[in-house]
């Protein structure tokens, strides 16, 4: 067993039926799970005092233009905790009409990358504190990082 797998199964015990799905690949561990329990197991995975993930390196989105659900919500977690160096990438997909939890209170630096998916991807964050454009000017009508994003001037 790798340590990616290792870890997998340690978050599975953490979590519990909330993991849809998940797999290990080049030593990263991936865990899937839903939407609406998505801020809820993040929360629990950063106050575990075992796994205790207390850096979000990146949050990202994903479009998967023509599949059902659209969007795909990428967190990439890390622990310095307990002498160990882990990495968890934690997924969840929502559609078009869907918004997400934030975690901006979890994470600080989440409040910056929420803003930057909803400024590129057009995703909302429920409970953000400061959900505004953060390159594009306010106004803006399109989605620069959407797949459908007209090319044409």
């Amino acid at each position: 067993m790798t340590a990616a797998d290792d870890l997998i199964e340690r978050v599975k015990r953490l979590l519990g039926g909330d993991v849809l799905d998940s797999h290990s690949q080049c030593g990263d561990a991936t865990v899937i799970v839903p939407l609406a329990g998505a801020r809820e197991c993040l929360r629990r995975l950063k106050l575990d005092p075992e796994l205790a993930f207390n850096v979000l390196i990146d949050l990202t989105a994903v479009d998967h233009l023509g599949r059902e659900p659209r969007f795909e919500l990428v967190y990439e977690l890390y622990s310095l905790g307990n002498g160990e160096r882990n990495h968890l990438r934690i997924k969840y997909t929502l559609a078009e009409d869907e918004s997400a939890p934030t975690v901006s209170d979890l994470w600080p630096t989440a409040n910056w990358h929420e803003r930057e998916i909803y400024d590129m991807m057009g995703l909302r964050f429920d409970g953000h504190p400061d959900l505004r454009r953060i390159l594009m000017w306010e106004g803006y009508p399109y989605f620069p990082l959407r797949k459908d994003f007209p090319l044409a001037g």
